[in-house]
């Protein structure tokens, strides 16, 4: 028995299966590309200046400054984003259309792109719990 076969057997557990391969990929590529010590200074300053910003609510200048200093981290923050998205953007289009033609024909044909969400945002949390990526 074949893929495609399998699929037009088995919708509901192919879409899940691909949601985790699809994810696993996506997770490994942002593991290995982010640069997860600049990333780490990152989130720790940003959570230092928002308990900053907590203490000193009520002056204007200061939390003026604060937010300042928060978004000269954006940039840097944006671009270890972009990395892994760049590399994954035209691998997953290609697979999206593949997977759209696929499921058409399947009992989940008006369905199959809200059960590839759901399973992969579940995988999602879990990889990056697995990778150490939160």
């Amino acid at each position: 028995m074949g893929i495609i076969e399998f699929i037009q057997l088995q919708p509901k557990v192919s879409i899940v299966a691909l949601s985790f391969l699809v994810t696993l990929f996506i997770t490994l590529v942002t593991n290995f590309v982010t640069d997860k010590k600049v990333m780490k200074e990152i989130k720790e300053k940003q959570k230092w200046l928002k308990e900053e910003m907590k203490k000193h609510k009520d002056n204007a200048d200061k939390m003026m400054e604060l937010n300042k200093q928060m978004m000269e981290h954006l940039p840097e923050q944006m671009k270890q984003s972009f990395k892994p998205m760049l590399i994954t953007m035209i691998p997953m289009l290609i697979f999206f259309v593949w997977l759209k033609g696929t499921f058409a024909t399947t009992a989940i044909a008006g369905s199959w792109f809200w059960w590839y969400i759901g399973s992969s945002v579940i995988f999602s949390m879990v990889l990056r719990r697995a990778f150490g990526m939160e």
